[in-house]
């Protein structure tokens, strides 16, 4: 898998940004998680005067292989409709696209459909959907570096573009699924406890869910046993390459390619400098393996959302995340995300456009 060279923000400036902050006319603290969150921005931007540009969104398309099991209630066809109704400005995602002003991005990573009649979806096509995971792989190791690759470029050419910062949603029916073995895994949390009712499961689909999951994972351990990668899942991470290759295994055992793409997409961001809006249960797994290859990207997302998805709460605290919002959606595509945008621009307004208790000739109380 391509390497990147991702550094943890310059931490130098930290105490600069606090004394910024907190000589702003208010009350020391006062303005909470807004404080923080422009700590964040400044240190990713090695700046006391943050700019957001050119915001744009990754919404990336592909199908699953593990659909074929039943373990979601929406059919496969659900992916491509979508997708053709996001070129009409249909979605959800559209809405919020145009109300916050983000250029919004298609592509067709993966999606079982001819979409090439649609010049708005860029295709980037790797295969028609993965690979059953159920029984084998969901991706070869070619495959797996192609879709890092797709989300590494979608965000140079962003960049390229003179954006800094990027949202990133999907669109892919059972993605759930992978969503909860890379929880479980990744996690080291019983994977029952990962599983929740995706786009609208109920009691016995849920539990059907499971059983198919749980013999996936069986299989998995099965074929990482046989070649000697499982032994690598309990070496300790720092600089093992032994490590890193068990979690790239792990990776694409089970994703997807718009899951993968987005990894490679979140890694860049990173890697780049850029401002990466995490959105929910599907995205956020992928952050999670995504910090698991390389920890020193988390520094570079901001959280937007916990949605209602079992266990999202749970792994945000995986990664030591405080979400923005908390407004019960599970509708994905990175809607969550998109709606925190105000907050992320009422940060940056706050540490550049408040008065100082000095021009403000306010007496300094603390």
């Amino acid at each position: 898998m391509h390497r990147f060279n991702i550094e943890t923000p310059d931490n130098s400036m930290r105490e600069a940004i606090q004394s910024k902050i907190d000589n702003l006319n208010k009350p020391k603290g006062s303005l909470g998680r807004l404080e923080s969150l422009a700590m964040q921005i400044c240190l990713v931007q090695q700046t006391l005067s943050p700019v957001l540009q050119k915001p744009q969104h990754l919404l990336l398309g592909a199908d699953h292989g593990i659909e074929r099991e039943g373990v979601s209630v929406s059919p496969r066809e659900i992916t491509w409709q979508q997708m053709i109704n996001f070129t009409r400005g249909g979605g959800g995602v559209n809405m919020f696209c145009r109300q916050h002003g983000f250029k919004l991005n298609l592509v067709d990573v993966g999606v079982d459909y001819d979409l090439s009649g649609f010049p708005e979806i860029a295709n980037r096509k790797i295969a028609a959907g993965t690979d059953n995971f159920l029984y084998r792989p969901a991706m070869s190791e070619e495959q797996l570096d192609r879709a890092i690759m797709v989300g590494a470029d979608l965000v140079d050419k962003c960049a390229s573009e003179g954006t800094n910062i990027i949202c990133i949603g999907e669109m892919g029916i059972a993605n759930t699924s992978p969503s909860s073995v890379w929880m479980s895994l990744f996690g080291n949390i019983p994977l029952e406890e990962c599983i929740g009712a995706g786009a609208g499961l109920d009691q016995p689909g849920i539990r059907h869910k499971y059983d198919v999951l749980k013999r996936a994972v069986s299989n998995f351990f099965d074929t990482c046993n046989n070649n000697g990668i499982c032994t690598d899942l309990t070496a300790e991470y720092d600089n093992s390459n032994k490590r890193m290759a068990a979690n790239e295994y792990i990776i694409r055992y089970f994703g997807g390619f718009e899951m993968v793409a987005a990894i490679g997409a979140m890694l860049r961001a990173a890697e780049r400098h850029l401002l990466v809006m995490v959105d929910g249960f599907i995205m956020t797994a992928c952050a999670l393996a995504a910090s698991r290859l390389y920890p020193a990207a988390v520094p570079y997302m901001i959280f937007g959302h916990c949605g209602d998805e079992s266990g999202h709460r749970r792994m945000l605290s995986l990664l030591n995340a405080e979400p923005l919002l908390s407004l019960g959606l599970r509708l994905g595509e990175g809607t969550g995300a998109l709606c925190s945008y105000p907050i992320i621009e009422s940060a940056v307004r706050m540490i550049n456009e408040m008065n100082n208790f000095r021009n403000a000739n306010i007496t300094k109380y603390f």
